[in-house]
């Protein structure tokens, strides 16, 4: 070997060994990378559990109706309120008293068969004009129904004849007065029987003689009761009712127009399953109602809202809010 080759040997040599530490500082930086990449999960782990306070910290809705409230009915925790507790005209959201009154008498046959009396009929129409004033089941002079069908037609398309029917038969006393003044008394009772502390009836139907009126966190805890019952959450939840009988008095049935449910939220709110619409001059638009998403149930009210539209809109927004909480 020459000088020269000796040189170029070592020359190699050293240029070998900066090429290893090279590859070996690489390597340690990619596993240090790597390790730190490994970590990010651990992290975000670590992080997740502040989600649920994010949630919980975001902003209430604003909702236009003069009084609001949502709450999970199964531990009764207050989810949204505005003015909860203010005394409120309910519309014909009073039904939902009316068909919990009925479904609370003891053994209740919802086959039993209703005549239909000029006073049911008669009752939705103006007699000045002869047209309809208040809404109506459309329910046919001297046919039957049968008590389960009228708790639909009181329900879906907020039938104030189908609740005349209905207080008349679960009333008490000789007459019709005397009967339907007993069964708003019986409505009274049940409020007073749920802790209703803000509500009074003096209607079957919500057309108020002065002093029917209920507060948003009242007709919630009423709506959570009546819920309970399979029937009346069955009825609530049906979008078209179209099974009916009108039983006609010699016999056979008269063919009837379906039942729609005007509470629209069943169809534009995914997971809700009720309750109840109202209106009037002084109560404006009203809602009661309820959605499940998951394991969680909201229940809520919106009394005196600006619109029919609006109702329905503020209620989303509750919902929303709700299932956040």
């Amino acid at each position: 070997m020459t000088i020269d080759q000796a040189v170029q040997g070592r020359r190699l040599g050293r240029a070998a060994r900066a090429r290893r530490s090279a590859a070996v500082a690489v390597t340690a930086g990619a596993v240090l990378s790597a390790g730190v990449l490994a970590s990010a999960p651990a992290q975000a782990v670590q992080a997740a559990p502040t989600a649920p306070a994010a949630r919980a910290a975001a902003a209430a809705p604003q909702v236009s109706a003069q009084g609001a409230y949502a709450m999970n009915p199964v531990n009764g925790k207050q989810l949204f309120g505005k003015a909860p507790d203010s005394q409120l005209r309910t519309g014909s959201t009073t039904k939902i008293m009316t068909a919990l009154v009925v479904l609370s008498q003891r053994n209740v046959d919802l086959g039993k068969k209703v005549k239909i009396k000029k006073e049911y009929t008669d009752y939705v129409i103006d007699p000045a004009t002869h047209t309809q004033r208040y809404s109506s089941a459309n329910l046919l002079l001297g046919d039957s129904m049968s008590v389960g069908d009228l708790l639909y037609g009181l329900m879906l398309p907020s039938g104030c004849d189908a609740a005349y029917a209905l207080a008349d038969t679960y009333g008490t006393g000789s007459t019709t007065a005397q009967r339907t003044k007993s069964f708003i008394a019986k409505m009274n009772s049940k409020a007073r029987e749920l802790g209703l502390k803000n509500t009074h009836f003096d209607s079957f139907d919500g057309i108020s003689n002065g002093k029917n009126y209920s507060s948003p966190r009242d007709l919630a805890k009423l709506a959570g009761a009546a819920l309970k019952n399979k029937t009346f959450k069955k009825v609530v939840g049906t979008k078209v009712y179209s099974d009916m009988k009108s039983y006609r008095p010699g016999g056979g049935t008269h063919a009837m127009q379906p039942w729609k449910n005007s509470n629209t939220l069943l169809s534009s709110y995914r997971g809700a399953f009720g309750v109840k619409t109202g209106s009037g001059p002084e109560a404006k638009f009203c809602l009661v109602f309820a959605a499940t998403r998951g394991s969680k149930t909201v229940v809520g009210t919106v009394l005196a809202a600006s619109t029919a539209d609006q109702r329905f809109k503020d209620a989303a927004k509750i919902l929303d809010y709700g299932f956040t909480r």
